[in-house]
């Protein structure tokens, strides 16, 4: 049995009428005849009662089949679309990987955008760090990360997506936060919370070429994986932090920020993905990314 054999046959079920369904078909009506003959001998029922040599009626069985014939031709469509819909990057799974500082800013715009416009794709997010990213996509645990450059593995396909500066936050009774603009020298003294370098060498690098800048090496006092827990530390008096400009969005009791009086190195932020393994919807995934941040991509300098 072929599909031909069903369309032929709803036809004929709907029109009664062989000549009719022929037109209906843009066939000849003696081959439409020999068609539904091979399936009602493939079969081994009768599906229809010849009234006459055109005009027919349904058997019992062919009620029953044409019910099923229906029912088989929907679920060929639905399989179809569904394949369609996946060979555009409509639906499925992403795994998507970030850091937390996103969350302050690109990123929330990034995933309402692509919710609205394929709300058929599922997206599984995981608050990872730069360097557990990177594992993360070698080990196909992510599909698409939001990390801080540079990385260690250079084979990974990336798009910076956002520059910005590095601020200092600051307790808020903190001696300093009355001031506009820090200089780097100033945080000589200071206790620093940071996070352990091989979790984000970038970032973490640049925090220290900029208190090389003051002609210092900070105090750590505290390490802490996440920028949110480094906040929460600055506002319980721990500590001070430098962090990526972004993270003025985070408003926490307690904590304020403020900017560097030179000229701080930039923050890089991109997104990142292995080129080999891109699927249809990591594809459009990173057509909204661009579409966003291309719109948004911005410096975070000082005012």
């Amino acid at each position: 049995m072929e599909l031909r054999h069903l369309r032929y046959f709803i036809a004929v079920a709907e029109e009664l009428h062989f000549s009719r369904a022929a037109e209906r078909l843009h066939i000849a009506q003696p081959p439409l005849s020999q068609q539904i003959q091979q399936l009602e001998t493939e079969l081994g029922v009768e599906l229809f009662h010849r009234k006459t040599k055109r005009q027919v009626q349904l058997t019992e069985a062919g009620r029953v089949f044409l019910q099923e014939a229906y029912r088989l031709l929907a679920q060929l469509e639905q399989g179809i679309e569904l394949t369609r819909r996946t060979g555009r990057g409509e639906t499925g799974e992403l795994r998507v990987g970030f850091i937390s500082s996103v969350t302050y800013d690109v990123l929330p715009a990034i995933l309402q955008a692509f919710r609205q416009q394929f709300p058929g794709v599922e997206l599984v997010l995981q608050e990872l760090t730069t360097a557990e990213q990177e594992k993360a996509l070698q080990n196909h645990r992510i599909q698409v990360g939001f990390v801080h450059l540079p990385l260690e593995d250079d084979s990974f396909a990336s798009e910076c997506i956002q520059q910005e500066n590095l601020v200092v936050a600051l307790p808020a009774n903190h001696p300093l936060a009355k001031q506009e603009k820090i200089a780097v020298r100033s945080l000589a003294e200071e206790l620093f919370i940071l996070f352990p370098r091989h979790l984000g060498m970038g970032l973490y690098d640049k925090i220290m070429a900029l208190c090389e800048q003051g002609n210092f090496t900070p105090k750590v006092a505290q390490e802490a994986i996440q920028m949110q827990t480094i906040i929460g530390l600055v506002s319980a008096g721990m500590g001070i932090a430098i962090v990526p400009a972004s993270l003025q969005n985070l408003q926490r009791q307690g904590v304020v920020y403020r900017a560097i009086a030179q000229t701080t190195p930039l923050v890089e932020t991109a997104v990142v993905w292995k080129a080999e393994e891109i699927t249809p919807v990591l594809r459009q995934f990173l057509t909204v990314v661009r579409k966003i941040t291309s719109r948004k991509l911005k410096f975070h300098l000082k005012t």
